[in-house]
């Protein structure tokens, strides 16, 4: 077929970007599945990349929100038994064998202590985040807005704040403060049977909440937890895999089972007093309060770095009673532990309330899974998801992207005999002036294939004014305290349609013009000995120059 056939025959895309796409890729993709061969990698596959598929023939949006509170109820649940159980529990308590309850927690304490210190900062400043406040819906809640205007704050929280303790608004107007009772429930999609629930919180907590997480997270470098960074995990996980002597550990719910009585014998008195002092004690729930046996919810600033700094304690004591050596790390309830400890830290772990996946943990056989990284004995078999039908361009790009990332695993952009097939008939499909580029970031916006794209997609966008004020006041916080990457907003926010527009491409692999032989791919710098070619069959490789 010549060159202008094949313009002809992608022309008709071009006319709508979001038009839905005739061909039924879907069921093309499930068969393809089915006739794959059976290895690790690919019965991997299978069993995930429709994990988390949502249609019109899923279960209802509605039902899934049900079955989300439900669950969250049920968890907490859980939690006021646990704190019934941790308050009630004597000391003399066998928690392990020759271990007793409260010698185990007092070390706890002491490594909590040893890593925060027993008093908060009193200069450590907060800050916003974009996501949905009570006084804000999620399209208008920048950073930038929030600092001026109304801002909704709980009684507790009321009582610890004053504005004139930050200097970001001893500059222009303070907020107007209006409280509430805590926070509002809502939820996002998790799979295709249930959602994940979370919450969004009064303004000036969440400007507290993470100002202390951010303090948490700091403290927790000193001994190489580094809340930044996923790659530690995963590599450990590959190691685990290959040897055997890590296990990884996910946990049911873990965010939602950090109960407040756990939080009130671990932690320093006067850390647990102010933490407890800007959560939202009160969850407003389809109209009706509920009062928490949680100390925190998903949303809260801080529970992301407080359930890391609890599960290293629990880890790093169980392995000192136990008499274990070797690696621990924590990535929120990713966790890895030497292997020979598991069982020991599972029962603690239970007791302490929290309840290990047994779906997601693995201390035997050739399996590791952490923070997104999926291994067999040494090997990376992460899966993608199909989380919607393939119905539009943007999905279709999305999936070839994505087929060929799986595929190349540990091979660059290699697309082996098995992905090749499949993507080459599907790429078929896809605009001529969207092909080309190495970017792997690409995602939705054009096709990773030979040769340099004219053209990418992007979302559609709608400008609306931001306050000038508010923009000031974040600049002047984020200057302040170092420890935030800056994110200031543009004076223009824009939101994002449902809609998909051509924009002009860059380009994508160029010669770096520093009189070397080195290439760059995307943002990695080659040595001289390697060399990128694309395969005239559309595969990436790498081979070796003298």
């Amino acid at each position: 077929m010549t060159r202008s056939s094949d313009r002809r025959r992608n022309k008709s895309p071009m006319l709508d970007q979001n038009r839905v796409l005739p061909t039924d890729y879907t069921t093309i993709v499930r068969d393809w599945l089915n006739e794959l061969p059976p290895t690790p990698k690919y019965d991997y596959l299978k069993s995930n990349v429709f994990e988390k598929f949502v249609d019109s023939n899923t279960v209802p949006a509605d039902v899934r929100r049900e079955r989300a509170i439900a669950k969250w109820l049920s968890m907490e649940a859980v939690n006021e038994e646990t704190n019934l159980r941790l308050s009630t529990t004597p000391e003399d308590t066998v928690l392990l064998p020759n271990v007793r309850f409260g010698p185990f927690v007092e070390k706890c304490r002491s490594i909590i202590s040893s890593i925060i210190g027993e008093l908060p900062s009193d200069t450590a400043l907060g800050s916003f985040s974009g996501g949905a406040s009570t006084s804000r819906k999620r399209t208008l809640s920048t950073p930038a807005e929030k600092y001026v205007g109304k801002a909704h704050i709980t009684s507790a929280c009321l009582d610890v704040f004053d504005p004139a303790d930050y200097p970001v608004w001893s500059v222009l107007s303070r907020p107007e403060l209006i409280t509430v009772e805590g926070a509002s429930m809502f939820t996002v999609p998790k799979n295709a049977e249930i959602d994940r629930v979370a919450c969004k919180e009064p303004d000036i907590n969440m400007f507290l909440q993470k100002g202390a997480g951010s303090q948490i997270r700091k403290c927790l470098r000193k001994v190489g937890i580094n809340l930044q960074d996923q790659g530690r995990n995963r590599e450990l996980a590959r190691e685990g895999s290959r040897t055997g002597e890590l296990a990884t550990l996910d946990l049911s719910s873990a965010s939602d089972t950090v109960s407040h009585e756990i939080v009130f014998q671990l932690m320093p008195i006067c850390w647990y007093s102010y933490l407890n002092s800007i959560r939202s004690q009160v969850i407003v729930i389809n109209g009706q309060r509920h009062f928490c046996e949680m100390f925190s919810s998903m949303g809260n600033g801080f529970t992301f770095e407080l359930e890391s700094l609890l599960f290293y304690a629990l880890a790093r004591t169980t392995a000192y009673f136990t008499g274990t050596k070797g690696v621990i790390s924590v990535y929120g309830d990713d966790l890895i532990i030497p292997s020979r400890m598991y069982h020991a830290f599972a029962h603690v772990l239970f007791y302490f309330g929290f309840s290990p996946n047994n779906a997601k943990s693995f201390h035997e056989g050739p399996f590791r899974e952490s923070c997104g990284g999926h291994y067999w004995n040494g090997n990376d078999i992460t899966p993608f998801f199909v989380r919607r039908p393939i119905d539009r361009l943007s999905e279709l790009l999305l999936f070839l992207n994505n087929l060929r990332i799986w595929s190349g695993r540990g091979q660059s952009l290699f697309l082996d005999d098995v992905a090749w097939p499949l993507w080459s008939l599907f790429s078929q499909d896809v605009p001529l002036s969207l092909k080309g580029g190495d970017v792997t970031s690409s995602g939705r916006t054009q096709l990773v294939s030979p040769g340099n794209p004219r053209k990418r997609l992007q979302p559609v966008t709608k400008d609306k004014s931001l306050p000038p004020e508010g923009v000031y006041l974040q600049s002047l916080n984020e200057i302040q305290d170092r420890s935030f990457t800056p994110m200031v907003d543009d004076f223009e926010k824009r939101k994002r349609l449902q809609k998909l527009a051509l924009k002009r491409a860059q380009a994508g692999l160029e010669p770096i013009d520093d009189h070397s032989s080195k290439v760059v791919l995307g943002r990695c710098r080659l040595s001289s000995t390697q060399k990128w070619t694309w395969h005239s069959c559309g595969m990436l490789f790498v081979e070796e120059t003298a």
